[in-house]
């Protein structure tokens, strides 16, 4: 552990020696902002030509195409809010219809749509749902089940694959089941895919095993299914397959999808009429939504193709960081489902290295003949995350596993040179 923590410290300083201002122009932390040397990673060096940006912080950063946009021009639309949109209408009907459900309905958000499924399965205040510590609803949609619904969540302990561990969902069910001093436990969330675990598609027969424990229990199912058609499209089966051991579900057109904004929520067809009503009340709806429809639809209709080059895309490029062999980073290619890659980082923190690969010097140009931005998400503590995304081509793939291997042999280089001297600090610069 310290010599890891002294290796990380040489690193730090020998980088960030010679490190200019950042691509946003303010320096980094700890940074002079002086001018680098020859040899050195300068980040945000001014080249005096265009850089080529890989972007894979996330799939909610696309931009509509062509396709899309022409779609939106030319929608025919009516007021959703009195069901006259026919856009929005033959999206419900086309959504209902690839998730094997009775009825769904047109919403802003995914986030919207997990809200409302909450409200609609939990009537009653402090009522109980049960899902993983690291699912999105429990992290990162500010708690509106409990701000909106005055609905309680249990977080479980999420599993390395995003499930939970069945023996653990029952005994949590179980003390509450009956219990005067519990939360009457109500609902089950499941996210799939899972976004914390990597993008990774949740089995077919744990979802069974989920919803005849809900069932004997007299709970209900709902499928945080932002990224389902990534999972539909990982296992090679009709969304619907997956959707039928749920009570509700969500899909997101502004992930994978690549529209610019939308999500459905699907179920019986009294469950959509009573989310309808909760719409209402959260101000979800939006009238002439129909050109946002049109543009959800086309990526509904591409979404096999589209998913299928991305899972592709991602693999390619794990596969890459495992032939590179650097010390600085790693990936476990069995993580590695959908269009999510996870990368463990050693020696310098997730941040730098996001920093590092942004950077563009005139070395890298002249070594490598091209200048390359890529942009990834520190994730946390030792990982950073990419995505792949409908505007991530094959090519963009293998210009950004370059930039990560000129970035991994640089900060090698630079460590090399640091070798043997005595770290002045462990701190962060």
């Amino acid at each position: 552990m310290l010599a890891m923590r002294a290796m990380g410290a040489a690193l730090r300083r020998a980088l960030l020696h010679g490190a200019g201002s950042s691509c946003g122009g303010a320096a980094m932390a700890g940074d002079s902002g002086g001018g680098g040397g020859a040899g050195s990673l300068r980040v945000g060096a001014a080249l005096g030509r265009p850089q080529h940006v890989v972007d894979l912080r996330s799939d909610t950063v696309t931009q509509p195409s062509a396709a899309m946009r022409g779609a939106m021009a030319r929608a025919a639309v009516g007021d959703d809010d009195y069901g006259e949109d026919p856009t929005v209408n033959e999206l419900q009907q086309m959504a209902a219809r690839i998730l094997g459900m009775e009825d769904a309905l047109f919403v802003p958000t995914a986030t919207m749509a997990n809200l409302i499924a909450v409200m609609c399965h939990c009537q009653r205040r402090g009522a109980q749902l049960l899902l993983g510590a690291q699912a999105h609803m429990y992290v990162y949609e500010h708690g509106g089940a409990a701000q909106v619904a005055g609905v309680h969540s249990q977080a479980l302990q999420d599993l390395p694959d995003g499930t939970l561990d069945l023996e653990q969902l029952e005994l949590a069910i179980r003390e509450a089941h009956g219990s005067r001093y519990h939360p009457r436990p109500e609902l089950i969330c499941l996210e799939n895919t899972h976004s914390s675990a990597g993008g990774r598609a949740l089995p077919l027969t744990y979802l069974q095993q989920v919803h005849l424990l809900a069932e004997c229990y007299g709970l209900r199912v709902h499928m945080d299914g932002a990224r389902l058609m990534n999972a539909a499209v990982a296992q090679g089966v009709d969304p619907a397959h997956i959707a039928q051991h749920c009570d509700s579900v969500s899909l997101c057109f502004s992930k994978g999808l690549g529209a610019p904004a939308g999500a459905v929520l699907a179920g019986r067809r009294e469950f959509v009429a009573e989310a309808w009503r909760v719409r209402k009340l959260l101000g979800g709806g939006m009238r002439q939504a129909g050109v946002l429809a049109a543009a959800a639809r086309i990526g509904l209709e591409q979404a096999e193709e589209t998913l299928r080059r991305d899972h592709d895309n991602a693999r390619h490029f794990a596969q890459g960081i495992k032939e590179l062999n650097s010390p600085l980073c790693s990936v476990s290619l069995a993580a590695v489902e959908t269009n999510m890659v996870m990368v463990e980082v050693k020696g310098l923190s997730p941040a730098e290295l996001c920093t590092y690969l942004q950077a563009v010097s005139e070395e890298e140009l002249a070594e490598t003949g091209h200048a390359v931005s890529v942009l990834l998400f520190p994730w946390s503590e030792r990982t950073v995350r990419a995505v792949w995304h409908c505007d991530v081509s094959a090519r963009d793939t293998e210009l950004a596993l370059n930039k990560l291997s000129f970035v991994a042999r640089k900060c090698q280089e630079k460590l090399g040179q640091g070798q043997g001297r005595s770290p002045r600090s462990t701190g962060e610069h």
